[in-house]
């Protein structure tokens, strides 16, 4: 039986018989504000399709609890006999063209999934939006729910006195509440969309090559007042002149929509033409500018997409990745190379978070190739990870560095004129790059895309008694894959550049630079004869290839008392990024880890690597440190953060992130003293706005160490009553360090499946707490006696929260390893539920290295 499954034989044995045409689709939506929690709504949807040959048989997908009419060319069909298992079977199909007419009662969901209804606490109006990557436009139309039977959609709808309806395409002004959409080009399912509800709206236009182009920004009433469209609308438009000059094609869509969307799981979705994003990008309250370059990038990734991905769409999962990575790579490059962006160091950005992820990832149990196998809809699903989206992209920006940016940007755009609106594979794109490089790319794929793991690179070098270099090699190393991954490690090719840096007036300057291909275990270096030693030697400066990169001990040295005193931001982050590294292999010891980020952070500018080493030395306190030094360790690193919450510039961002990790972190009487009282006013922080976000962390902070009851959590609910708020209120809930607390909060997800998706997110943030490991070590247990029944009955987003979100990685020890394992054995997961556990278990065993090394520096 495949349930919601399907496999990719499956897809291509229907691809190679159907052809689509066009879907007329029609949902009565008058019901939505008044519907009950799983709620139905009409869906009728009319496909005409082709078939290849007479009599066959095949099937559309549909996720409805009921189906009440089925009409093939005419003839009715018992709903009875042909709908099952989530498909409805259609035999005896004619050669040529075929009509399907499809009429059933689809579930409003609160799971983000399918057609998601939520309704806002403030004004008490329900907001409708679909997400359908990967497999659930089935959950709101009969479709062919695979990425190359593209087809053209007509949407009607119906919908409430006073909504707006937003689609794809256009609407003509409705009539009687009924919303009419002008045929969508040829498109995927995946990317066609809905967004209904009495929605804010701001509404602009682009202009260029001759075009006009309507632009919309969408957002619930109650946020309109912190809808900043302006600067969301300006980044839009910079990747509108931007993109058409790099891809030389025009937009390919008549309008352009940005939805800030409720209770969103991603950070945005690329449907054609409408846009949704998730309206925390909506900000309530101060942020720092790391947080508005993040959505920056993510407004101009989901812009690219209109193109790739879009335009020109994958034909099948395993490429997923192109779809990712190009739209990473070009939203990034976009922020570094288009006229006016306020992010000119988005590479720095990218080495600082994304890559960090991409090395995360790579190093699991269940790393894979970057063109990864997908068999089914279940491997896709568990696959949007750091290795699809990041690693993709580190892979694409050093493949450009390989052909030259001209050459790429030529092969994309005849990638473009010969296949818009068709499917792909990745070979087409790989076929026009050659064609404008000159350059054979198939043992590139090979050695890069096909091939799973990380390589290391080190500098060798021969140092004359003068101080001179008499010899420069670059050693390449391919550590074995985690155990359980498929594989063999390889060396690959890489186009690095190699940074030489000296100290001038106390600051690191880049003395030198040296580009070159490094191939094979060892690479010469080209360095100039006769040439004094620079003190820091930097592999992979300007971050072109992905490795991961060690200093020789000189330049470590020099490093270690200078990180913070080089005058580029990139070559920072990327010794930040290796000391991180070096930290979470065990070869740098947490505690030592802690002595450089406090000895270079202070004078650290980026305020995104900032924030980034603010989660990495908790996270390493936590996990990473020795058990009978990690207070004495946290104890240290709070003390520093309000030292340095108070020494920052009043009202500046790096303020307000210090005020953030030391709410985090606080513990003290006096400590948590102080967060009472900028809470309640009594105490205060020249500059520092404790609005409500910042209210939040503090009252989450004093709930999690018993300083918060559910009178204090009521009444700053009171202040909040958002959606917002109430997600807030949950975590603080659940992080009460109380046995009742836990309880409710564990019974709230695991026994009960009625918490909308962003609930249940945070009542999960809330329950685990790093404080409370002797409170949360029964659930230990608890854990693998539910996960599997949770993974079974649950929509995978729901049920992909609690598989992750509550494994018990805060118990490092070998007990939990054993207890994962004996679990992995006996209780047959998927194949999907074996990979989050497999790589949960790995984090267990990675901190165990890591504390190891701890203890042995004591």
């Amino acid at each position: 039986m495949p349930g919601t499954n399907l496999t990719r034989d499956e897809a291509q044995q229907r691809a190679r018989l159907l052809s689509v045409d066009a879907y007329e689709i029609d949902l009565d939506l008058s019901g939505a504000q008044e519907a009950a929690e799983g709620g139905t709504y009409r869906s009728v949807t009319t496909v005409r399709f082709d078939a290849a040959e007479a009599g066959a048989e095949s099937f559309i997908d549909l996720v409805a609890p009921t189906v009440h009419e089925v009409v093939l060319n005419g003839e009715p069909l018992d709903p009875g006999t042909v709908f099952q298992d989530s498909r409805i079977a259609l035999p005896g199909l004619r050669e040529g063209r075929n009509e399907l007419k499809v009429v059933a009662d689809c579930t409003y969901t609160n799971t983000g999934e399918g057609l998601h209804r939520f309704v806002d606490p403030v004004d008490q109006q329900a907001y409708l939006y679909t997400q359908f990557e990967v497999p659930d436009a089935r959950r709101v139309f009969a479709s062919f729910e695979q990425p190359d039977l593209k087809a053209t959609f007509a949407f009607t709808v119906t919908a409430p006195a006073g909504w707006t309806v937003i689609s794809n395409s256009p609407a003509s002004e409705p009539q009687d509440n009924v919303w009419r959409f002008a045929p969508t080009p040829r498109i995927s399912t995946y990317i066609t969309a809905l967004i209904a509800g009495p929605y804010h709206s701001v509404h602009s236009t682009w202009e260029g090559g001759g075009r006009s182009v309507p632009l919309g920004i969408y957002c619930r009433p109650s946020l309109a007042e912190h809808l900043d469209a302006d600067a969301i609308f300006e980044v839009t438009r910079q990747g509108f002149d931007w993109f058409e000059e790099k891809f030389d094609y025009a937009y390919p869509f008549a309008k352009y929509d940005q939805l800030f969307v409720p209770e969103f799981n991603a950070g945005a979705m690329e449907n054609a033409g409408a846009v949704t994003i998730r309206d925390q990008y909506v900000f309530r309250s101060k942020v720092t500018d790391a947080a508005y370059e993040a959505r920056a990038e993510t407004i101009l990734h989901e812009l690219a997409h209109m193109w790739f991905g879009d335009l020109v769409t994958m034909e099948w999962w395993n490429d997923l990745w192109l779809n990712e990575s190009f739209a990473t790579y070009t939203s990034i490059a976009c922020q570094a190379h288009a006229p006016g962006s306020r992010w000119p160091h988005s590479w720095t950005s990218f080495a600082n978070s994304m890559k960090t992820w991409a090395y995360r990832q790579d190093q699991l149990p269940s790393t894979h190739p970057i063109m990864a196998e997908i068999r089914d809809l279940d491997d896709v699903l568990v696959n949007f990870d750091g290795i699809t989206y990041a690693k993709g992209a580190s892979v694409l920006k050093q493949l450009v560095a390989y052909v030259g940016m001209d050459e790429f940007f030529q092969g994309v755009q005849a990638y473009f004129k010969a296949h818009a609106f068709k499917n792909t594979r990745l070979s087409d794109l790989l076929g026009a790059l050659e064609e404008t490089s000159g350059r054979d790319l198939k043992t590139w794929s090979k050695a890069w895309l096909e091939t799973a793991g990380i390589n290391i690179l080190r500098p060798e070098l021969q140092v004359a008694e003068d101080g001179t270099v008499t010899s420069f090699a670059v050693l390449q190393e391919a550590p074995a894959l985690p155990a359980g991954a498929k594989g063999e490690p390889v060396l690959r090719p890489h186009r690095i550049a190699i940074g030489c840096y000296d100290l001038k007036d106390g600051k690191l300057v880049r003395t030198d630079r040296i580009e070159l291909d490094v191939d094979g275990e060892r690479t010469e270096v080209p360095f100039p004869q006769n040439t004094p030693r620079p003190a820091v030697i930097l592999l992979n400066d300007d971050d072109l290839s992905y490795a991961k990169v060690r200093l020789d001990e000189d330049s470590l040295r020099v490093v270690t008392e200078h990180l913070g005193d080089f005058t580029e931001s990139l070559p920072r982050a990327l010794c930040w990024a290796s000391a991180w590294d070096m930290t979470r292999d065990g070869e740098l010891p947490t505690r030592e880890y802690l002595e450089l980020v406090l000895s270079g952070i202070t004078k650290e500018s980026d305020i995104g690597v900032v924030q980034s080493l603010h989660r990495q030395v908790k996270l390493a306190l936590d996990l990473y440190a020795a058990p009978d030094w990690r207070e004495t360790g946290l104890a240290k690193w709070t003390e520093a953060a309000l030292e340095q919450l108070r020494a920052a510039a009043p009202g500046s961002d790096h303020q307000l992130a210090w005020a953030r990790a030391f709410a985090a972190a606080a513990r003290t009487d006096a400590q948590l003293d102080l967060l009472q009282g900028l809470l309640d006013g009594t105490q205060e922080i020249p500059g520092l706005a404790v609005d409500t976000e910042l209210r939040w962390s503090l009252v989450q902070r004093l709930a999690a160490t018993g300083r918060a009851d559910e009178k204090v959590i009521e009444a700053e609910l009171e202040r909040d009553r958002t959606s917002a708020g109430e997600r807030h209120a949950a975590a603080a809930r659940a992080s009460r360090p109380t046995a009742e607390a836990k309880a409710a909060a564990w019974d709230s997800v695991v026994e009960s499946d009625k918490l909308p998706n962003a609930v249940q997110e945070a009542v999960i943030s809330g329950f685990i707490q790093t404080d409370q490991r002797e409170l949360l070590a029964p659930y230990a247990e608890k854990y693998f006696a539910a996960v599997k029944d949770v993974w079974n009955s649950r929509s995978h987003e729901m049920a992909q929260q609690i598989a992750v979100g509550l494994y018990p990685s805060l118990q490092v020890s070998q007990e939990t390893l054993d207890a994962t394992d004996t679990w992995l054995t006996s209780a047959e997961p998927s194949p999907a539920l074996r990979r989050l556990v497999t790589e949960s278990r790995s984090g267990i065993e990675r901190a165990l290295k890591a504390q190891h090394a701890d203890v042995a520096a004591a």
